[in-house]
């Protein structure tokens, strides 16, 4: 991973924290002008208060579409109101920063500005912002395809590696050139081999990538997560096992031969035999091996929030910065015993973590440590820190 845990462990390390979040026209939300501490944020109220949506706004300063992946109009308070838009003042191993983002006017487009000037590189932006979350979304991570999988890994290696969206992107939309052609019956060789050529490029980098990230994790102790349960991963697939046999280079060019190879079966099926889309993300049980696909809903929970906070250790050994946390309904499933090791962990830790939930009660371990916001129809009615 980059910079080598050799130079950085040394410095000491930050927590990005939002100091300051304002909001207006989002969701339910028609205004919000809020100073945080730096430790745990509860927001707590009644189903459909507008928890989600705060959390929400907060995922918008990280690439990407949020946690929600809701298009730009979706956020719109009122169809027919001014665009919605968010502002933070946040600090980190990078100083303090203004960021802000916004549908802009007449458009489905967002707006992106960095202390006032327009950022349009994503990767700088994913350099500043550490972000990661969990929603109630995850709770069928383990139990459904492969696809939400892989997308929650690309998510982790993007906190690590901030060009890796944009290669993950180039690589599926050369998987989508390369199925419109075969679809089309255009069977040029030398042109199919060219794309295949980048297609594997592609693809062995997308691999590459996470394969690292999923070795770092179990190297830094994804076994030894603390209060909560340690994970043990594996990634599954053909491209990710080469890279383990050979070079890089070598791996590009065999699976660019394995994609010239099966034209005729892509062309009937519509889609591509070989490559990283097709691996699978393997999670199970440190303590006791079991598949995390086995686990009881509250185990399942406790294991995502486990690799959640191994990630964010990884990121303050390897960056010096401790990420931003987003935890939606986080202790819904879990015990007394499960909720307690969640509040030990996250103090631990020293990350800011907004977390939501419907019963206060659930977050009785944090009480007298926390910032605890009560939320009703996109209004904070009270404020307890």
């Amino acid at each position: 991973m980059r910079p080598s845990a050799a130079v950085v462990e040394a410095a000491p390390v930050a927590a990005l924290a939002v100091r300051r979040l304002r909001l207006r026209d989002l969701r339910n939300w028609a205004r919000l002008d809020l100073a945080p501490p730096p430790g745990p944020v509860l927001l707590v109220g009644p189903n459909g208060a507008g928890k989600t949506n705060l959390l929400e706004a907060l995922s918008l300063l990280a690439p990407g579409r949020g946690l929600r992946r809701a298009a730009p109009a979706e956020l719109d308070r009122r169809p027919d109101g001014a665009p919605w838009a968010v502002a933070a003042r946040l600090a980190g191993r990078q100083g303090v920063f203004e960021l802000a983002v916004g549908r802009e006017p007449g458009s489905e487009r967002r707006t992106v500005t960095l202390d006032g000037r327009r950022l349009e590189d994503r990767a700088r932006r994913a350099e500043l912002v550490g972000m990661l979350w969990l929603t109630p979304a995850h709770d069928r991570l383990f139990v459904e395809g492969p696809a939400e999988r892989r997308r929650f890994l690309d998510r982790l290696v993007l906190a690590f590696d901030p060009r890796h969206a944009a290669t993950v992107a180039t690589y599926e939309r050369l998987l989508r050139d390369r199925a419109a052609l075969l679809r089309a019956g255009r069977h040029d060789p030398a042109w199919l081999s060219a794309l295949e050529a980048r297609l594997a490029a592609a693809g062995v980098a997308v691999a590459a990538a996470r394969r690292q990230l999923v070795r770092a994790l179990e190297r830094h102790g994804a076994a030894e997560a603390g209060p909560m349960p340690g994970v043990r991963l594996a990634l599954e697939g053909e491209v990710e096992r080469w890279l383990g046999e050979a070079p890089a280079a070598t791996v590009e060019e065999r699976l660019a031969a394995a994609l010239r190879a099966s034209r005729e079966l892509d062309a009937a099926s519509g889609g591509a035999a070989h490559g990283p889309h097709r691996s699978d993300l393997s999670v199970r049980d440190a303590a006791s091996g079991e598949p995390a696909a086995a686990c009881s809903t509250g185990r399942q929970k406790a294991l995502l929030v486990g690799l959640l906070l191994t990630h964010a250790r990884l990121r303050a050994a390897l960056l010096g910065e401790l990420p931003i946390l987003l935890l939606d309904e986080v202790a819904a499933h879990m015990d007394g015993q499960r909720r307690a090791a969640l509040a030990r962990a996250l103090f631990e830790l020293g990350a800011q973590a907004w977390l939501s939930g419907t019963d206060r009660e659930l977050f009785a371990a944090f009480a007298g440590r926390a910032c605890f916001l009560e939320i009703d129809n996109g209004t904070i009615v009270s404020d307890e820190r």
